[in-house]
């Protein structure tokens, strides 16, 4: 049976738990976390409401309203997110210089290529 290989971790700062691979946000404000979770549950019940519009065959210019507002609030808690990224985990890496800060220009510029779109 072969062994499952772990992703590649860049070291940016974030907490990383080596034996899983898994990454941590730090110097997250307990505020500012408390608000994203609340965000995210008013999202889910928004696209939970999306569902029975669709479900329900109400009209498509009311539908296509409630998932740009839904898409607005993804990109409010997206830009906390990558405050905090910035604030923080590329802030350190950065600073931490050579391979570090390169991994990091290159992890910044995937996510604002990925998320101008």
């Amino acid at each position: 049976m072969a062994m499952k290989e772990l992703p590649q971790v860049s070291s940016c700062g974030c907490g990383t738990d080596e034996a899983e691979a898994v990454r941590h946000a730090v110097g997250v404000d307990p505020g500012i976390k408390e608000r994203n979770v609340k965000r995210l549950r008013r999202i889910e019940g928004q696209v939970r409401g999306l569902q029975r519009m669709v479900a329900e065959e109400r009209y498509c210019a009311e539908i296509m309203t409630q998932i740009a507002s839904v898409q607005e609030a993804l990109r409010s808690v997206g830009r906390e997110l990558m405050r905090n990224h910035l604030k923080h985990c590329a802030a350190s890496a950065i600073r931490a210089g050579d391979e570090q800060a390169e991994e990091m220009y290159d992890e910044l510029i995937d996510l604002m290529y990925r998320h101008v779109r």
